[in-house]
């Protein structure tokens, strides 16, 4: 597949040239914002504001925050962005996901921005952390890396049922111990690129709240219309 870069000024959905990588108006064609669950992100209908699930058992997390659906034509884009080695990416999905509803605010509240980390063994596997390209070009000051580690390996999430990736990632993050003071009664914004099950951004809040986070936010580029 040809890298973004082999057809610069133009949109990687529609091919117009000359556009911006992610044009307006295949952003708003296929962005529009619809109502979501404010603890999972799920499709809820208008004027719902917590999904049963969240009703019945609340997220590790106060919010969940995502641009658009994982599907046609993001599931494409984020998969450039994250297998095809194109970094470059980063700063049009995460200009997106920043103009998503309640993101914004989340991101003013936040007193740090935190990536979902890789572990050593995909991060040397793949260059890049695409969560933490979407921190940084999120909130450059306040984003910290070293703070939230993956410390166990574990088989990649994608392409695996649910049960799997609840069990593949369980106990999967940790705060790094010295480092845990600075997370104490702090605002965190917890970013990934894609949310599916919810089970990496819910196992990475989870060790946020064990140091004593006071609020996480979850930020995600795309999610699936089921968990």
């Amino acid at each position: 597949m040809l890298s973004r870069t082999d057809w610069p000024g133009q949109c990687l959905i529609c091919r117009a040239w000359p556009a911006a990588t992610l044009c307006p108006r295949c952003v708003a064609r296929f962005g529009a914002p619809v109502p979501r669950c404010e603890n999972c992100a799920l499709p809820v209908p208008a004027g719902v504001a917590r999904c049963g699930a969240c009703l019945r058992e609340p997220p590790p997390f106060d919010r969940c925050l995502v641009a658009a659906r994982y599907g046609w034509p993001w599931a494409r884009c984020i998969g450039q962005f994250k297998f095809r080695g194109d970094p470059g990416l980063a700063a049009p999905l995460a200009a997106m996901l920043a103009a998503a509803p309640g993101v914004a605010q989340a991101l003013a509240e936040a007193d740090l921005v935190l990536p979902v980390p890789l572990s050593a063994e995909r991060l040397s596997e793949r260059g890049y952390n695409p969560a933490q390209l979407l921190a940084q070009a999120l909130a450059p000051g306040r984003m910290r890396t070293g703070l939230l580690l993956r410390p166990r390996h574990a088989p990649p999430q994608h392409g695996l049922p649910r049960a799997e990736r609840l069990k593949n990632v369980r106990g999967a993050y940790a705060v790094d111990p010295p480092k845990a003071p600075l997370l104490h009664g702090r605002r965190v914004a917890l970013v990934d690129d894609v949310m599916t099950t919810g089970a990496s951004l819910r196992e990475a809040a989870r060790a946020l709240r064990d140091a004593g986070v006071a609020h996480v936010t979850a930020l995600a580029f795309a999610r699936t219309d089921e968990s």
